[in-house]
């Protein structure tokens, strides 16, 4: 074989394994599929979630009003108690001793009584027939009347040791559910120690004290005027327990504070719950979720499709009509679940990338589907 016709041959089977041998070249790769949510205009409710703390709805220490060696304890500690039942005597041999003179007291001044007026009376007599001086007559009136003195005196004495004795028997101020004792039989009490016998609490309905920025109030008022937030339901509070579980029974706003606090610019709400189970104690830690309205036309998009850029600013990725992507520039307000209310960047009907976000460019075409899992990010952009 001649020298050209080998050179020829080569060349063509160079070009036969570089063209595939005649065939065309494979086709482009299809467009990445993406996940889309087509965003719509709902009702929101708003709500914010404050750290609270449990407080009694009525708090009653019981406090000796007499001293005294306490003789008995009659109630069970952590018991139910009811307004006016005994739970302490006091030892009260002194206090009948001084009811029992102070009765004696009060029948000497009334015997007095009786002596001195008749002898007023006979002196007003004796001083017509000047058989005595009207000095003695106006004596014997004078000393009539302060008898009468003494027997309101010691009338009053008797109803004070009365009352003392009364006092030995100590009785609930309030219904309530009664923690520990702090004395026990045989301790000397006094009044007005610093150390109270016990302390009643009222728990079938708690107070739950929470506290909300003067800010956060202001812009929900602001929101009320312009007609974008209304009150229904809006007095409504749930509570998140410590071991993470929500209480059952939903409470109701009841009271804030008119001031603000100089020192913390926040002010204090109250709320009222219904504690039939004794669940909710009095100083518990709790998260309280106030309800504070309804926000009507909000753009709700999923948290995964809410990203930062560089500069911190929140924004999304979207499709156009072009099966395009396109980059928006987001603001968002709170989340709602796994949801961001949005406030402007997006609007209703576009469709937003929640899936496929990897090494997405703007102008890229993309294939939109509906996302396959949306589940919430650990850390969701604010």
């Amino acid at each position: 074989m001649q020298k050209g016709t080998l050179i020829g041959l080569v060349a063509c089977a160079s070009a036969l394994a570089l063209t595939g041998c005649g065939k065309e070249a494979p086709p482009a790769p299809p467009p990445p599929a993406v996940g889309v949510v087509t965003l719509k205009a709902e009702t929101a409710p708003l709500t914010t979630e404050l750290p609270g703390r449990i407080a009694a709805m009525e708090t009653a220490e019981v406090r000796p009003q007499i001293s005294g060696v306490i003789r008995r304890r009659l109630f069970t500690e952590g018991g139910y108690v009811k307004a006016g039942q005994v739970l302490y005597e006091i030892d009260d041999a002194p206090y009948r001793a001084a009811l029992a003179q102070a009765q004696g007291n009060l029948a000497r001044a009334q015997a007095s009584i009786t002596a001195t007026g008749l002898q007023a009376q006979r002196y007003r007599e004796l001083v017509g027939i000047n058989a005595v001086s009207r000095q003695e007559a106006d004596n014997a009136m004078a000393a009539a009347q302060q008898a009468r003195a003494d027997v309101a005196a010691q009338r009053a004495a008797v109803q004070a040791a009365q009352v003392s004795q009364n006092f030995t028997r100590i009785t609930a101020p309030i219904s309530g559910r009664i923690g520990r004792s702090l004395f026990t039989p045989g301790a000397l009490v006094q009044t007005g120690q610093a150390d109270p016998l016990a302390t009643i609490q009222r728990t079938d309905m708690v107070y739950v004290d929470v506290t909300q920025s003067a800010a956060d109030i202001i812009n929900l008022k602001q929101a009320m005027q312009r007609g974008g937030v209304n009150e229904a339901d809006g007095a409504r509070v749930q509570l998140l327990l410590p071991n993470g579980s929500v209480y059952p029974i939903e409470g109701r706003l009841q009271f804030s504070e008119v001031t603000v606090d100089p020192s913390s610019g926040a002010v204090t709400l109250r709320a009222t719950f219904a504690n039939p189970d004794g669940l909710l104690l009095p100083g518990m830690y709790v998260r309280a979720k106030l309800v504070e309205g309804q926000r009507r036309d909000a753009i709700l998009a999923p948290q995964q499709g809410i990203t930062r850029d560089a500069r911190g600013r929140a924004t999304a990725l979207i499709v156009n009509a072009k099966n395009k992507v396109e980059a928006r520039d987001v603001q968002v307000d709170r989340a709602v679940g796994d949801k961001w209310i949005v406030t402007s960047g997006l609007k209703a009907g576009d469709r937003l990338i929640v899936e496929g976000l990897l090494n997405l460019r703007p102008g890229a075409d993309v294939r939109p589907g509906a996302p396959q899992q949306i589940t919430r990010p650990a850390n969701g952009a604010r």
